[in-house]
């Protein structure tokens, strides 16, 4: 199966064209893990890194819950897998770790991003804040995933050729 990718319109409304590039680009990291197994999703990029397309998804699945749930309700959730303690656990993987889970978590974060993102307009501002004690409009957000997720989409390109070859996937 090949996960479905679409541009939004060249013409088309500011929250469609946000939320239609955001997709975009989660699909795209989801199509550079297609037709890999577990191991080769786990394989990090390249030593000293732990770097690695599972890591990637389990990343994106604790970025999408701090700004969509953290951050733009202050809902108070705690991160999925890294903490305090180890603030790159999402990328300290071992052999217990799947794609099953990880995928799975990332979907269920990225829907409640989805229905958490509706209930406001753009201009609206978070409840949470960040650092500096000021609060984030939705526009941001939604600016920063894009820009998120297109940063690490060029990392997933770099391990997925490494690991079998594949190019633009």
């Amino acid at each position: 199966m090949t996960t479905e990718r679409t541009t939004p319109g060249t013409d088309a409304g500011e929250r469609a064209m946000l939320e239609g590039w955001l997709d975009f680009h989660r699909n795209t990291l989801v199509r550079k893990c297609e037709g890999l197994d577990d191991a080769q999703l786990r394989t990090a990029s390249a030593a000293p890194s732990e770097l690695s397309l599972l890591g990637l998804v389990r990343h994106m699945a604790d970025v999408e819950r701090n700004w969509f749930r953290r951050i733009l309700l202050d809902d108070g959730s705690d991160p999925i897998y890294y903490s305090d303690e180890d603030r790159d656990g999402e990328f300290h993987l071992t052999e217990a770790d799947t794609w099953e889970e990880a995928y799975a978590t990332w979907r269920g974060e990225v829907a409640i991003a989805r229905d958490n993102a509706a209930r406001l307009g753009p201009d609206d501002l978070s409840e949470g804040s960040g650092r500096d004690g000021r609060p984030f409009s939705l526009r941001w957000i939604y600016i920063h995933m894009i820009e998120e997720y297109a940063r690490h989409n060029g990392h997933a390109d770099l391990i997925r050729e490494r690991l079998d070859g594949a190019t633009g996937v």
